[in-house]
């Protein structure tokens, strides 16, 4: 069984999107709603990690010894200014995406498996990474024409 891969990918994949909320929350901390919300969400991912730890645990002995590139980085730093802010939150939108499409990927083994408590977990995280992809979605809308119409 290959679950315990796809189980240490999302919350390898949660803890990393966490600390990226938290690295751009506090270098763009001049825009206050996204300073707060970058701090919120990253409370929130670790909830999500902490809830992923019994799962691990579970499936942790079915698993093969290396996942074979299951893991990717795509958070590597903030920028500074206008353009940094919304490429930065562009990165934060493509690692919520990794973190969505998992929550997909481990719900579908859930059913799988008939394992109802992992599965409430999946559609209860899944349903918040959703709502935080649609706040950096919107952001992004907000922040593209001033940082790439209107010169610095």
């Amino acid at each position: 069984m290959h679950l315990a891969h796809y189980l240490g990918l999302l919350h390898r994949a949660q803890v990393n999107l966490a600390d990226a909320f938290r690295q751009v929350g506090s270098a763009h901390g001049e825009e206050p709603d996204v300073y707060h919300l970058c701090q919120q969400l990253a409370e929130r991912c670790d909830e999500h990690a902490a809830q992923l730890q019994p799962f691990a645990a579970r499936y942790a002995e079915e698993a093969p010894a290396e996942p074979d590139r299951l893991h990717s980085e795509l958070f590597r730093g903030t920028r500074s200014g206008g353009i940094g802010l919304l490429r930065d939150l562009q990165d934060l939108y493509l690692m919520a995406a990794e973190c969505d499409i998992s929550w997909t990927v481990v719900g579908q083994a859930a059913y799988g498996a008939r394992d109802r408590d992992l599965l409430a977990v999946v559609k209860r995280c899944e349903g918040e990474t959703s709502i935080q992809l649609k706040w950096l979605r919107t952001r992004m809308k907000q922040a593209a024409p001033q940082a790439l119409v209107v010169a610095e």
